[in-house]
């Protein structure tokens, strides 16, 4: 009899359990907003905003920015006092194309899986830099694409197979205007433009190829030029090829020497100033991506440019296995190194989250305008004695940006400090069988 009674206590203590958390669910979705970031710095440079602001979610999207919301509105509070709230970041030069059937970056190992190095890095788009090409596109939109919960969009390489190695980006034959134009119209929500990399031979067939599929398809070009002795001239690319918009990545590498041997630099070494056919460049809308990477970078490029105010339109990583592990890693450490060089930090967020979301033609993204997709990064200026090294050398910083927070489509998917109140921890994503409906991919 004893046993019925406990049975029955047991009963009447899990109703009454489950019925309070009932109401306090009912009474969190009655809430005004899902989300209250108190007390940070906000940083949009779309808004013109750059001052102490709290901002609100709800539904996945920006609700309000405000001077004061009451923190008791939201479901969640994150406390951001001492901290930048910022538009999430977009890299447009990584490689995504992860796997182990292919070669160099296409479905390969030195590619990496998406959502493993965007959120600790305050990263919620990416557009890969012509990993895949008009061949093996849709075996990454499979992928990576449908795979990811971070926002990936690419740049098609005009090289059918992609960046499948030598053998394949060095075959012009492979390189075709018309096919590459018919698999971005096909794909307009994930290909953003068109990407031409490592060709070693002075010939422009390769790059006219690549502008023929910009025309085509009405879309912008990413330009990484391999080797050529003598090399191709870039005053040609930029104020003759090139069209307003287009892109210039590894823009603060090349040889950094006088050799006209494989690929010209933007800085003349021998006055430490920027070439003025690369100001007439920039100035009539051609496109300067840093591109970094595991040796795409140069302080005697980089430093005097910055000095002179020549800044970067756009700064990303060059993401894959051999820079995050070089003097690259990650986002915020390339932003740290060129607010080190002397770029602040207003322009810094701007290079790394409005600029490129135009660059892309997704102006949706990279602001916090009331109404867009709460796409959110929170970071901490550490202060101390910083390092930050390249290739030719290294240079001293007294500030670190440390990623606290990142905010995808309303959900928090990394939170360093445990900053947010509850800390509610997200559902990790289910391992999807190969026989699985991909869910649609994020436009």
């Amino acid at each position: 009899m004893k046993y019925k009674h406990f049975y029955f206590f047991t009963l009447l203590i899990f109703i009454s359990l489950s019925m309070k958390a009932q109401q306090n669910q009912q009474s969190d979705n009655e809430k005004p907003y899902n989300i209250v970031i108190k007390g940070g710095h906000v940083i949009d440079p779309k808004n013109n905003i750059n001052t102490l602001m709290d901002v609100a979610i709800k539904n996945g999207k920006i609700a309000l920015i405000a001077k004061n919301i009451d923190a008791s509105k939201g479901t969640q509070v994150v406390s951001a006092n001492g901290m930048y709230v910022t538009p999430g970041l977009i890299d447009i030069h990584v490689h995504f194309f992860w796997g182990h059937d292919g070669d160099a970056y296409m479905n390969a190992p030195a590619s990496l899986p998406a959502d493993g190095f965007t959120f600790p890095a305050g990263v919620t788009t990416v557009v890969d830099a012509g990993s895949p090409g008009w061949k093996t596109f849709e075996l990454y939109k499979k992928q990576t694409i449908q795979g990811s919960q971070t926002r990936v969009l690419a740049f098609l390489n005009i090289v059918g197979q992609g960046m499948a190695g030598g053998k394949y980006e060095n075959d012009i034959n492979e390189m075709d205007s018309q096919k590459a134009a018919e698999m971005a119209k096909k794909y307009p929500n994930d290909i953003v433009g068109f990407k031409l990399a490592h060709f070693n031979g002075r010939t422009w067939v390769p790059t006219d190829r690549l502008m023929e599929a910009g025309r085509l398809a009405n879309l912008p070009v990413i330009v990484d030029f391999g080797g050529a002795s003598p090399f191709l001239p870039l005053d040609s690319l930029f104020n003759v090829k090139f069209r307003p918009g287009d892109i210039y990545t590894h823009a603060f590498g090349g040889n950094g020497s006088t050799s006209p041997n494989g690929r010209e630099s933007i800085v003349d070494v021998t006055t430490n100033k920027v070439k003025p056919y690369v100001i007439k460049a920039q100035n009539r809308g051609i496109i300067f991506d840093v591109g970094f990477g595991g040796s795409s970078f140069l302080f005697n490029q980089g430093t005097p440019a910055i000095k002179s105010g020549f800044y970067p339109n756009s700064i990303s990583t060059d993401l894959h296995t051999g820079s995050m592990n070089n003097a690259m890693k990650n986002m915020p450490n390339i932003m740290s190194l060129f607010m080190a060089m002397g770029m602040d930090l207003q322009s810094v967020i701007k290079a790394s989250t409005w600029n490129p979301a135009q660059q892309i033609k997704r102006p949706e993204l990279g602001n916090l305008s009331i109404g867009s997709e709460a796409d959110i990064a929170i970071f901490t200026v550490r202060n101390g004695n910083f390092g930050y090294y390249a290739r030719d050398g290294k240079i001293a910083g007294k500030q670190r940006l440390e990623t606290e927070m990142t905010i995808r489509a309303g959900k928090i998917v990394y939170n360093l400090n445990a900053i947010a109140e509850p800390n509610i921890l997200p559902n990790p994503p289910r391992q999807r069988s190969a026989n699985a409906t991909p869910r649609p991919a994020s436009n």
